[in-house]
């Protein structure tokens, strides 16, 4: 027994009538267990209606427990376009059905295509498109079977339906489906002219539901495979289809359109002759200029690829050669750069020796600190009787001074002096006074 879901809204159970079903029920059973255990041994209990419950200290209560099943054709039915069909259903066990609720809805229970209940046709809630067109079948419903006739069957019929049976609080359903078929138009063949190596014929149809199979045969009824096709559906919802095929072989002859509608399996065909003249002449102008046109593009990819791979190589060589001439600038620089150190380090030691000597020119103890100096520039014999300048040591500012003799006291001294290479530097003679440079 199902609970009733969908009209819980609409009609409501009573608390009294649900504690009477639910009192009756237990009365019910507890009765038929009664009689059951006080039956002798291998005696067989009779069957006791549950509706109908009885015993002696208590008055006979009817309660309404009538359960039944909705049955629907499980296969779908079809339906021919503009025609009429039937929607059956019926309930289990049979039973009259002249005072249930009936209702066919889609989608929504509330958008009904059609109501029966308290014996009337009711329409308050019936879809728009379909008033006027649907009707109950009233024949067999007495025992439990009812169907809602549908007039002009429309495309929009087509889908999925429910059927609803309800008496008293209990309700079932089930589903059915309805496929709407409709046959158009005979096929239309007609030659549109050369296509490629071939000729184009076009094949079209309209008025058909659902969607139709096109398919192209040849004079012995082999299918062509290769084709297009494209459909298109108006405002009802019909279908038209153009199915476009290139016949290539001459020797077809006849070519053959036929449009099958899969739900009917019916089937409309047209043929067409194509004559032999209407296919392109092969030639030998044609031929020659295939083959040209074949070598000519050989030839073009093989220039293209050696043209290809020349520039590669070319390009190949200037990044090498653009690589080995910055390698080339950086040791240009790097070595620019050495030397200029090493300039600014020359000069560096020439400012610093320059100071150096200025500094030790004015020097109060030049004949003693600077006697190591002057061994550098200055050769002074054994007997201490002659002085050679390494000229190759003496800068041109440089001057050097040697003293003859350490020092006189008393009496009269004098010297002979011989200058040998003078003309190669400047000289003088002279006496000195203790503690200052010698004067010329």
């Amino acid at each position: 027994m199902r609970s009733d879901r969908k009209l819980e809204a609409s009609e409501p159970r009573s608390a009294e009538e649900m504690e009477d079903f639910s009192r009756g029920s237990g009365l019910c059973h507890l009765i038929s267990l009664l009689l059951f255990t006080q039956l002798p041994t291998g005696s067989f209990a009779p069957c006791v209606p549950c509706s109908l419950c009885v015993s002696s200290s208590l008055t006979p209560v009817s309660v309404s427990t009538e359960g039944f099943t909705v049955i629907a054709p499980p296969d779908p039915i079809v339906a021919v376009l503009g025609g009429e069909v039937q929607l059956p259903c019926r309930v289990s066990p049979a039973m009259s059905a002249e005072d249930m609720e009936l209702r066919w809805f889609r989608s929504k229970f509330s958008e009904a295509v059609f109501i029966y209940q308290d014996r009337l046709e009711q329409k308050e809630e019936q879809m728009v498109p379909y008033a006027g067109r649907t009707s109950l079948v009233r024949d067999l419903l007495n025992q439990g079977e009812a169907a809602v006739r549908i007039q002009n069957v429309h495309v929009y019929d087509d889908g999925l339906y429910t059927c609803f049976f309800k008496k008293g609080g209990f309700y079932e359903e089930a589903n059915l489906e309805l496929k709407v078929a409709g046959v158009g138009s005979a096929p239309q063949v007609r030659i549109t002219g050369p296509e490629e190596d071939g000729v184009r014929v076009v094949c079209t149809a309209s008025g058909w539901f659902p969607k139709p199979q096109v398919q192209w045969r040849d004079v012995s009824g082999e299918k062509f495979l290769a084709f297009s096709e494209a459909h298109t559906q108006d405002a009802e919802g019909l279908f038209s289809v153009e199915a476009a095929l290139v016949v290539r072989d001459s020797s077809v002859g006849n070519v053959t359109c036929s449009i099958l509608n899969p739900v009917l399996g019916q089937e409309k065909a047209m043929a067409i002759f194509i004559p032999e003249p209407f296919f392109p002449q092969a030639s030998p102008w044609k031929v020659a200029f295939s083959v040209s046109l074949t070598v000519l593009v050989i030839l073009l990819l093989g220039a293209g690829c050696y043209t290809k791979r020349e520039h590669s190589t070319k390009v190949q060589e200037m990044r090498e050669k653009e690589t080995l001439c910055q390698t080339r600038e950086q040791d240009r620089q790097t070595k620019e750069e050495v030397l200029k150190d090493a300039a600014k380090l020359q000069e560096e030691l020439e400012r610093r020796k320059s100071a150096y000597l200025a500094a030790w020119r004015k020097a109060q103890l030049y004949a003693d600190w600077r006697k190591e100096e002057f061994q550098e520039y200055l050769v002074i014999s054994h007997e201490k009787t002659s002085v050679t300048l390494k000229a190759s040591c003496v800068n041109a500012v440089d001057k050097f001074s040697v003293l003859g003799f350490e020092g006189i006291t008393s009496g009269r001294c004098y010297w002979e002096v011989e200058i040998r290479d003078g003309d190669q530097s400047e000289w003088a003679l002279g006496v000195c006074r203790e503690g200052s440079p010698p004067q010329a």
